[in-house]
C-alpha cells in the first residue's frame, strides 16, 4: 500500500485518505433522517463516478469522517467536494438556510501507515460512543460499523478490505472496543461496554 508524505497532499491510486469537515461554528449539519440519507446515497453515486471506495464512514450531526481509499486517477477528494456542494444546495434549499454550511474546505489527510489505518476505521466507527449519542456503536445508523460485522447489507463498504484485516466480525468488535474502553467515557457507557464482553 502507497503512503503519502506528511508534509504534502498528494491524490494518488491506491492510497487511503482521512477527509473531514463540521457544520459553521459547530451548527448542525443534518436535522432529520432524510438529511442523512441524502448524504449516503450521494457518497453512493460519487464514488462509483470517481472510482473511489468507502472503507469506514460516520455521518455526525455536527459533523462527518470519511475513510477512502482512491481507485483511479481522479482525486479521491472529488468525493466528498461533490457530495457536499450538493447537500449545501439541497440544504439551504429545503431550510431557507443562506451563507455556508460547513467551517471550511474539508480536511483530508493520508494515511501514513496500516497501524494508522486501522486505528481510523474504529475512531470513525466509535465516533457516536465518543460523542455521547449511543453506549453502542450498533446503534448508531448513520456510519457503516453495522456493514462492517454483518448485521446490515449495504454497498458503502469492502468486504474484501475488512477479510484482510481481520478474521472475523467479533475479533474487529472487540479491537473497537478495546478503543472506546480506552477513552475516558461516562460510566453508563463503560458499563454497557464490559457487559458486553461476559
Amino acid at each position: 500500500m502507497p503512503y503519502a508524505r506528511k508534509d504534502l497532499l498528494t491524490w494518488q491510486a491506491g492510497m487511503y485518505y482521512h477527509i473531514y469537515n463540521r457544520g459553521v461554528s459547530k451548527s448542525t449539519l443534518f436535522r432529520e433522517p432524510s438529511n442523512y440519507l441524502f448524504v449516503i446515497e450521494k457518497l453512493q453515486k460519487y464514488r462509483q463516478a470517481k472510482s473511489a471506495t468507502v472503507i469506514a464512514y460516520c455521518l455526525m450531526p455536527n459533523h462527518y469522517h470519511l475513510l477512502l481509499r482512491q481507485d483511479g486517477e481522479e482525486p479521491a477528494g472529488d468525493v466528498p467536494r461533490l457530495v457536499f456542494n450538493s447537500y449545501s444546495k439541497a440544504y439551504n434549499l429545503k431550510y431557507a438556510h443562506s451563507g455556508t454550511l460547513f467551517e471550511s474546505r474539508f480536511h483530508a489527510k493520508p494515511v501514513q501507515t496500516r497501524s494508522h489505518l486501522l486505528h481510523l476505521c474504529r475512531y470513525i466507527h466509535g465516533n457516536s460512543v465518543k460523542d455521547g449519542l449511543v453506549a453502542d456503536p450498533a446503534d448508531w445508523g448513520w456510519s457503516n460499523y453495522l456493514e462492517w460485522i454483518g448485521e446490515r447489507k449495504g454497498s458503502l463498504v469492502d468486504h474484501e478490505f475488512i477479510k484482510e484485516q481481520f478474521d472475523n466480525a467479533s475479533e474487529y468488535k472487540k479491537f473497537l472496543f478495546e478503543y472506546l474502553k480506552s477513552r475516558q467515557l461516562p460510566d453508563d457507557v463503560m458499563k454497557f461496554l464490559e457487559e458486553l464482553e461476559k
